[in-house]
């Protein structure tokens, strides 16, 4: 499907703080249906509390957000139900239920919400199971699976109400770079068969490159790169640059050898 240039998401001025200071500081973006765009930043930088103010599990302390033309933001938890139907969340570490089969666990958004009876559930199972690749798993365990297959099965879990977007919270962490691709090339497939729009935050620079329509970067609370993969390296701005390239800023590297020095040294601060 061709990325559209309707807005599906809208955030306007959005601000969050917790205890230890801001973490969004006055962000505004605009997300468009069918499209694939990722958030890039280091850790702790606000990209999952991004994420939890679209889908309402966090309220902004000021600003607005917007979804499919209702105000996220300012609506009830009664009034989210509906809109949350619309939306999946496929949280860091998978999030399956221990005591569940792979089908139960699939089957359980679909039980939740009332849809099919039990035999149309299965069916909805194998079908979403077949996308990522693992039809056959239905009864095994979350013990019995790799990390991997894991991954993929709350996937398959993410897109089983047939959901209009999808959110990624680091889909590749924890995995080996084969398995990581894996999810990249599962990402790219969804998004070619279902059409569905999607926002993947991450820190993994291949993933991003590999997946994204576009690219934002998030640092200390604002975006400060909007680009598409083939501009990521002709960004000029040196947070950005030393971010894609994985350095550390000198700063950082000064109190470090600094630090080293001391400790060599014994010398008392």
């Amino acid at each position: 499907m061709t990325p559209s240039d309707t807005t599906l998401i809208r955030l306007h001025d959005v601000s969050k703080s917790f205890n230890d200071g801001p973490v969004l500081d006055g962000i505004s973006a605009e997300f468009f249906q069918g499209q694939t765009t990722v958030i890039i930043g280091p850790s702790g930088c606000g990209k999952s509390v991004l994420l939890k103010h679209i889908i309402g599990l966090l309220r902004p302390d000021r600003g607005e957000v917007w979804f499919d033309g209702h105000r996220v933001s300012t609506m009830r938890e009664s009034e989210l139900v509906p809109l949350r139907r619309k939306m999946s969340y496929l949280f860091q570490g998978g999030a399956l239920f221990d005591s569940m089969t792979v089908e139960e666990n699939i089957c359980f958004p679909l039980i939740e919400h009332r849809r099919g009876n039990r035999q149309e559930r299965r069916d909805k199972c194998a079908e979403v199971l077949r996308l990522v690749g693992l039809d056959g798993m239905q009864h095994r365990l979350p013990s019995e699976l790799s990390g991997g297959q894991q991954k993929r099965v709350a996937l398959a879990r993410a897109i089983v109400m047939d959901p209009e977007l999808i959110l990624y919270d680091e889909p590749t962490t924890g995995l080996d770079p084969i398995r990581g691709d894996l999810i990249n090339e599962l990402i790219l497939k969804l998004q070619r068969t279902l059409g569905e729009t999607a926002i993947v935050v991450t820190h993994d620079i291949a993933s991003a490159r590999k997946v994204a329509d576009r690219i934002l970067m998030l640092h200390e609370g604002k975006f400060i790169a909007d680009v598409t993969p083939d501009q990521l390296d002709d960004v000029t701005d040196e947070v950005v640059r030393r971010f894609i390239q994985g350095q550390a800023c000198p700063e950082e590297l000064a109190e470090l050898r600094q630090d080293t020095y001391k400790e060599t040294t014994g010398t008392a601060s």
